[in-house]
């Protein structure tokens, strides 16, 4: 049973009582399900750019995954403790009611647009890539696929959803095959592990703020299991284990399949490659299994793709819904036959599409994780605030090893966000631009409402 409660004139959803249903397994599938997307396909070429050597290469997968495992079990605990709906609302409670409106602000025109673009353009790249079409038409191809997922979502949600249980279940498969078969093939390219080095003229610790940036971004979607905190069967246990379990089994898939990638082709062929998983296939499975297999990675994108505008065209809505944009009324409409937001669907994808035009999928991909890192480093500082403020809560779920996760997740992040900013300072500069553009969006919406 929900009820509503307004609390310090923000409102929030109240959970008097919720079923327990969620089994450890199933809460362990989500997270893992979750997290891997397209990511893991095509970040390679990035990130042995940066890094310049195979044995950074790894590092920096396996860092992600512990700095991401420390994040995710330190949010967890306000996500059990507070009987309220998502990490929005964790920042209202904590900050106050205009960090939670700049998340969501930062969802809507950032990181929901950021992604559904990003993943649409690598998905453009693979598919002229594939089917031997001029490389110029990647872009149209990623519009095109946008549209397309518009039109699908609008549809109704229903008919969308089953389709992404369907290839949740395929993407798993071209991953599979390709450690399966990289790790017992005869041929392997030369890829040290140890000692960690660098490049050939590249700085260390550059290397690993940049390489972190962009292995982070194969591990978004992470969030999304603490949103089921209250509904596990036994949070107190089954919670930390499912989180660390499943970001330690996508740790692993990760730093083998890059290990195979690595192994497969040599590192200079690697480099800035955005067919690099495409060309791998083909030498382990030769042309036509190669095609197949790459088939199996683009149905892994698109699912991708489809699973962040499922949840994407929802955030406008939902910040219309508390009267906090322009037009609310009219962003804030479900389609009465569908449930589906068309106004919010229609901002998200508009936004994607510029995106699509004007960057490509590392320049997307580096900015979404940078301004998420931001909010998520708050987040994370908010478990040590309301332990100070509030030391009598509740707490079903108490992150372990107190104070040293939280200490690992905030490090962590102030590592990203710092290095970002140190690093690439223009897309920083745009990322904090563009979160900061809804204050004054917010402060003219809380004048008009109190008017």
């Amino acid at each position: 049973m929900i009820y509503c409660a307004k609390i310090n004139s923000t409102l929030f959803f109240e959970v008097k009582y919720v079923k327990r249903q969620i089994s450890f397994g199933q809460a362990l599938a989500t997270v893992v399900g979750s997290v891997i997307g397209a990511g893991v396909f095509f970040k390679i070429g990035t990130i042995t750019a940066q890094t310049g050597s195979s044995s950074m290469t790894l590092l920096v997968w396996v860092l992600a995954g512990i700095i991401s495992i420390a994040s995710g079990l330190t949010i967890s605990e306000i996500a059990a403790s507070l009987k309220i709906n998502g990490a929005i609302k964790y920042l209202d409670y904590t900050y106050g009611r205009v960090w939670g409106f700049l998340f969501g602000w930062a969802q809507m025109i950032v990181y929901f647009p950021a992604q559904i673009g990003a993943l649409s353009s690598i998905f453009g790249v693979q598919f002229v890539s594939l089917f031997g079409i001029e490389a110029k038409y990647s872009n149209l191809i990623a519009v095109i696929l946008v549209l397309f997922l518009l039109s699908i979502n609008l549809i109704g949600t229903k008919f969308s959803s089953k389709m992404q249980s369907v290839i949740t279940i395929l993407k798993i498969i071209p991953i599979i095959l390709i450690i399966v078969l990289g790790l017992f093939n005869q041929n392997k390219v030369s890829a040290p592990i140890f000692p960690v080095t660098v490049g050939s003229g590249k700085d260390l610790i550059g290397s690993l703020s940049q390489g972190l940036l962009s292995a982070l971004f194969a591990f978004e979607g992470w969030i999304v299991v603490t949103n089921l905190a209250n509904e596990v069967k036994n949070p107190e246990n089954d919670l930390s284990r499912a989180i660390i379990s499943g970001l330690s089994i996508v740790t692993l898939i990760y730093v083998l399949i890059n290990y195979t990638f690595l192994t497969v082709l040599p590192i200079n062929q690697l480099v800035n490659n955005d067919n690099a998983a495409f060309e791998a296939s083909m030498k382990l499975f030769g042309q036509f299994g190669g095609k197949l297999i790459t088939i199996g990675i683009l149905i892994s994108v698109y699912g991708a793709a489809n699973a962040f505008m499922l949840t994407g065209m929802r955030t406008p809505y939902i910040l219309a819904q508390d009267r906090l944009l322009p037009f609310s009324n009219k962003i804030g409409k479900a389609n009465i036959h569908t449930g589906v937001p068309v106004t919010g669907a229609l901002i998200v994808d508009a936004i994607a599409i510029i995106m699509i035009i004007l960057g490509n999928f590392t320049v997307l991909t580096d900015m979404l994780v940078f301004v998420m890192w931001t909010f998520n480093t708050m987040l994370s500082i908010a478990v040590v605030i309301l332990r100070k403020r509030e030391p009598e809560l509740r707490r079903p779920f108490k992150v372990p090893w107190y104070p040293i996760i939280p200490i690992i997740s905030v490090l962590g992040g102030l590592f990203i966000v710092i290095s970002t900013i140190i690093n690439q300072f223009l897309l920083s500069i745009i990322g904090i631009g563009l979160t900061l553009i809804g204050l004054p969006i917010y402060y003219h919406m809380q004048n008009k409402n109190q008017n």
